[in-house]
């Protein structure tokens, strides 16, 4: 065995790869009297059977999902017979969640709707959530929340407007994977809709609805489109496709999540250490390539050296004597400037074919 020995081995550092969170988070606010609290669903069968008849059928129908179902449902339930348990009392513990999609109990108000949309856009602004919400009759124009607007939804437990049928929404966009959009997405247990002419369909899309049509033989969602209509020089009409903000919000949040975790207080702000930073970047958008989720070779990520030299200008350094390689290598105390380009990829969802014959 002989003495105690310490050996020790050098070797490269190697960036921390940013990792790929899954969406297909549903959150729901429910009224009732029983099975109150909060409540973190994987199953059907995890449904407490104590909750009226209409909220088990509203989280039933959030699991349908897509493609697959959503991985988790939580639900707060607010207690009727109780008046300090409220809206309010729901979101802040929403707040203390990672969800992709709320909705609110089965016969929401508009009052509520706005409350929800509103809380939605703080949560967004403030405290960089990837929250969105599902809400019926909200022409909100935000890309963060799909305003569903179908009516005379019949299926074989009943017929039901579009407040009844949130939930459903909801899981069916949580339950998409990220490389296909819901565009043309059946709902197989729907037989029938209060049905839109042609021109209405198109006008209601226009106007940022989330809306069903009914093509002959199935009900399938008309165009997957939030309510966002009203365009800007920061966000451009991208930014109305549900499948496209899907991907920015993911995007943010891995990046944001692994930097808090493997990055920010973990190494000295050498040059070579922000070079890992951006290799671990980098590394992430080319997984996201080959994952049909970015337009291969696409993206670039690197020192943003116009922010960096005005940082360094802004704190008394002469710039004038530097090339461009002396401003990445700079010392910038506790900084770091990065920029990188992407192009997310959309859908087909729009085809011309002229055919000569």
């Amino acid at each position: 065995m002989g003495l105690p020995s310490i050996n020790i081995a050098f070797q490269s550092t190697a960036a921390a790869a940013v990792s790929r969170s899954q969406k297909g988070t549903v959150g729901i606010i429910l009224e009732d009297a029983a099975g109150t609290g909060e409540h973190a669903l994987t199953s059907l069968t995890q449904i407490p059977s104590a909750w009226t008849e209409v909220n088990q059928q509203y989280v039933q129908q959030a699991f349908k999902g897509y493609i697959n179902p959503p991985k988790k449902v939580i639900v707060y339930v607010i207690n009727t017979s109780d008046e300090e348990d409220t809206l309010n009392q729901a979101l802040a513990f929403m707040a203390t969640q990672e969800i992709d999609y709320l909705v609110g109990m089965p016969d929401l108000d508009s009052s509520d709707a706005s409350t929800i949309a509103s809380w939605v856009g703080t949560q967004r602004s403030n405290y960089h959530s990837v929250v969105k919400a599902v809400l019926p009759n909200t022409a909100a124009d935000k890309e963060s929340i799909v305003n569903f607007t179908t009516n005379g939804i019949v299926t074989e437990e009943g017929t039901f407007d579009a407040e009844e049928y949130c939930a459903r929404i909801a899981g069916l966009i949580a339950g998409t994977p990220m490389t296909i959009s819901v565009t043309f997405a059946p709902l197989p247990e729907v037989s029938d809709i209060t049905r839109l002419t042609a021109s209405e369909m198109d006008e209601a899309i226009d106007d940022g609805e989330l809306i069903l049509m009914h093509d002959g033989t199935k009900v399938k969602v008309a165009r997957g489109v939030n309510s966002m209509v009203t365009t800007t020089q920061d966000k451009g009409d991208q930014f109305k496709k549900i499948k496209i903000v899907e991907a920015i919000d993911m995007i943010g949040h891995d990046i944001r999540v692994t930097a808090q975790d493997s990055y920010i207080g973990k190494y000295a702000n050498s040059y070579d250490n922000k070079l890992l930073l951006i290799s671990a970047i980098k590394g992430y958008f080319l997984s996201l390539e080959n994952d049909g989720i970015l337009e291969s070779g696409s993206s670039e990520v690197g020192i943003d050296v116009e922010t960096q030299e005005a940082y360094l200008i802004g704190i008394g350094v002469d710039t004038s004597t530097l090339n461009e390689q002396q401003i990445k290598e700079y010392n910038t105390a506790d900084k770091v400037f990065l920029k990188a380009s992407i192009k997310i990829l959309d859908t087909i969802e729009d085809i011309t074919l002229n055919i000569a014959i």
